[in-house]
């Protein structure tokens, strides 16, 4: 089988494994009791996010441990904007983002009257500009993702973040597919809030964390005291030590990595130069996220030819409970009636991928597409 959905989910990385298992043979006390066992376990999780906070150039009361990006999406928008709705009502966001930004919004818009501006792409794009065009006097949130999950496209954010910082409003990121890819350092780009998850960078799934600049926000979990007042429930904290393994060993091969997973998609589209395909993204693209199409190949049926070949690619974002949904961002990107919606996949790599596999997903898709 050749794994090739890593922007849906990578592989746990050996070092995350290992300090999962320590932590779960060892150090099982809880983080909140006075006790040895307890203390034991506080120690761990304060040094989890002291190590954390000094990757990001930031301090350790600024990250909160969550259980991903969702959620992480969701206490930045919903608790921010509940508790900042007296001095305006107004949103700014992309077409493009990701569910997990798009329907907290919703939710704020339906239940509790807000307004949001929607900014659609031009030529594959957002801007700067477009952000500052719609920026009104009650605008409280600006909320983008740093890379799109289905097309890799970079979104300019700190020129966006320029523009919120001589604004009243606070800049969100979601930049769960960018964290151990792209050096991030939220305070250096004007970022006030910014997500990410740790199953995108060869962490665990179900843990994630926030970064914040303030503590002036809501929340929406209560119970308890934990993550600064702002998070109750019982720290998870395997998941936690093992996401700030896999996170370390990314940065520190960052840029290994991110030449390994260029050369990856330069062979590939070298070796499919023969095949009538098209690629879809903007101007700035991540190399580990590759989304093209086949004229006249229908992608839910690619999809499961391949998968029947032993090879997983995807059809865009995984959060769509396993059923083939037209991309919403391909929709924004090139409109409604296009056949690209019906014909685009979703190849993305990981510094685990190899030479072999590449060459033999070409095969594949010789194969099924012809040559």
């Amino acid at each position: 089988m050749i794994y090739l959905d890593n922007a849906a989910t990578t592989p746990m990385s050996p070092a995350a494994i290992s300090a999962m298992t320590q932590v779960m043979q060892d150090i099982y006390g809880n983080a909140s009791s006075i006790h040895s066992h307890g203390r034991q376990a506080g120690k761990l999780l304060r040094q989890a996010r002291q190590d954390l906070a000094e990757l990001l150039g930031t301090k350790p009361q600024h990250i909160f441990f969550t259980a991903g990006g969702t959620e992480s999406n969701n206490t930045a928008i919903i608790g921010y904007c509940l508790r900042h709705q007296h001095k305006g009502k107004h949103i700014i966001t992309t077409a493009i983002e990701h569910h997990s930004v798009l329907e907290p919004i919703e939710y704020l818009v339906e239940n509790f009257g807000f307004e949001v501006t929607v900014l659609q792409p031009y030529d594959q794009e957002i801007t700067a500009k477009q952000v500052k065009d719609a920026l009104r006097d009650d605008t409280i949130l600006v909320s983008t993702m740093y890379v799109n999950n289905e097309t890799g496209t970079i979104l300019p954010i700190t020129e966006i973040g320029e523009v919120v910082r001589n604004h009243s409003a606070v800049y969100h990121v979601d930049a769960v597919q960018a964290v151990g890819k792209l050096t991030i350092k939220p305070e250096e780009l004007g970022i006030d809030f910014l997500s990410a998850s740790g199953h995108k960078f060869h962490g665990p799934k179900g843990v994630g964390f926030l970064y914040a600049s303030t503590m002036d926000f809501d929340s929406y979990i209560h119970g308890g005291d934990q993550e600064h007042k702002k998070r109750a429930g019982t720290e998870n904290l395997p998941a936690i030590v093992g996401m700030v393994a896999a996170i370390k060993e990314e940065l520190s091969k960052q840029t290994e990595n991110y030449q390994t997973v260029q050369r990856l998609q330069d062979l590939f589209l070298t070796k499919i130069s023969s095949l009538n395909y098209y690629i879809n993204h903007g101007k700035e693209q991540l190399p580990y996220v590759l989304n093209l199409g086949f004229p006249g190949q229908k992608n839910d049926l690619l999809l499961l030819r391949m998968d029947l070949a032993g090879i997983s690619i995807s059809t865009g974002s995984a959060c769509t409970a396993g059923i083939v949904q037209t991309s919403h961002v391909l929709k924004a990107f090139y409109g409604n009636g296009s056949h690209r919606l019906h014909e685009s996949v979703r190849i993305s790599l990981s510094p685990q991928n190899t030479d072999e596999e590449i060459i033999q997903l070409v095969n594949t898709l010789k194969e099924i597409i012809g040559d």
